[in-house]
C-alpha cells in the first residue's frame, strides 16, 4: 500500500529553517521583504497569494501585496513593476500568473530585477539554472526535489516522466533533474502514448492543471507519484493524479491539496530570504 506524503509536514520544517534565517538577518537589523503583484480578480490567484502572505508574515517576512485591474496593460504593468522595485528593502519579486490575455507575460517577467526574481522566471536566471549556476530555483519545481530529498531518493540514473511543459514547472523540473543526472522524459499536448511512457517511469511528475489526468492504469507498482497540478470544479480544488485509486498502487503519492502547495511556499520564501541574504553581503 502507498503512503501520502505530508507536504505540510516538509513545510513546516521548511519553514522552521527559514525563521531561523530571518532571525539572524534580524540581529543585524535587515528584514526580508516580499513583494507580490496581483492583477485582476482570478479568485485561485487570490488564494495562492493570501496563502504567501501568510506564512510570510508567520516567520517574520515583511509583505505588501500590490494589486492593478484586470484591464491594465503591458507597458503601464511594467512601469509600476519598475516603480516598485526602486524601494531599496525591497529583496523579492513575484508576479502572480497567469496574467490577463492582453498582457506579454514574457516582457513583464523580464521587466523583474534577477536578484529579486524570486519565481526564477526571467531570461537571465533561467539561463543560470540551465547552466547550474543559479542561487534561487523555481519554488514548485525545487519543492520536487524537496520532496524526493525527504523520501532519501537519489536521482542519478532514475527514470523520471514528467507530464507538462510548462515554464513554471516542467521544463525547469526537467532541466533541474537533468542536472541531477536522472533521464528524463517530458510529456506534451503531442506527446505519444503518454500512458506507456508513464509506466516505464520510476518518477512521475505531473504539472498540467487537468483533474485525474493520471489514472492507475498509468503507474507502474513502487512508483513514486508528485502532483504540481491544480484545478477547481464546483469550488474544489483538485490535482493532475486520481489519488484515491493510484495510492495503493504507488509507492508515495502527494495528495492534493496538502501536498506540494505548502512546500512551494516555503521554497518561495527561502528564496526570498536568499536574496536578502545576498543583497545584505554586496552592501
Amino acid at each position: 500500500m502507498g503512503n501520502l506524503i505530508d507536504g505540510q509536514s516538509i513545510a513546516e520544517h521548511l519553514n522552521k529553517i527559514n525563521a531561523a534565517r530571518v532571525r539572524r538577518l534580524g540581529e543585524k537589523k535587515i528584514v526580508p521583504s516580499l513583494g507580490v503583484v496581483l492583477v485582476g480578480d482570478h479568485a485561485p490567484s487570490k488564494t495562492y497569494v493570501r496563502k504567501k502572505g501568510e506564512m510570510a508574515k508567520n516567520i517574520g517576512i515583511h509583505f505588501s501585496l500590490h494589486e492593478y485591474a484586470s484591464d491594465i496593460h503591458t507597458t503601464p504593468l511594467i512601469e509600476k513593476i519598475k516603480s516598485l522595485q526602486d524601494d531599496a528593502d525591497l529583496s523579492g519579486l513575484i508576479v502572480q500568473l497567469p496574467l490577463p490575455k492582453q498582457i506579454d507575460t514574457n516582457a513583464v517577467l523580464n521587466s523583474l530585477r534577477p536578484d529579486i526574481d524570486i519565481d526564477c522566471l526571467t531570461n537571465e536566471n533561467i539561463g543560470k539554472l540551465v547552466m547550474n549556476t543559479h542561487r534561487v530555483a523555481p519554488p514548485t519545481a525545487r519543492a520536487v526535489l524537496r520532496i524526493l530529498e525527504h523520501l532519501n531518493i537519489e536521482l542519478i540514473g532514475r527514470e523520471v516522466t514528467i507530464l507538462g511543459a510548462g515554464p513554471l514547472v516542467g521544463k525547469p523540473l526537467a532541466i533541474m533533474m537533468m542536472n541531477a543526472r536522472a533521464s528524463v522524459t517530458v510529456c506534451n499536448s503531442a506527446t505519444k502514448d503518454i500512458a506507456a511512457k508513464c509506466r516505464s517511469a520510476e518518477i512521475i511528475v505531473t504539472g498540467v492543471g487537468k483533474k485525474h489526468l493520471l489514472t492507475a492504469d498509468m503507474v507502474s507498482p513502487q512508483t513514486i507519484v508528485i502532483d504540481t497540478g491544480v484545478s477547481f470544479e464546483n469550488g474544489k480544488m483538485y490535482g493532475d493524479v486520481d489519488v484515491e485509486n493510484i495510492k495503493d498502487i504507488a509507492s508515495w503519492v502527494t495528495p492534493t491539496p496538502g501536498g506540494v502547495g505548502p512546500i512551494t511556499i516555503a521554497e518561495l520564501l527561502s528564496n526570498t530570504i536568499t536574496c536578502a541574504e545576498t543583497l545584505y553581503a554586496h552592501q
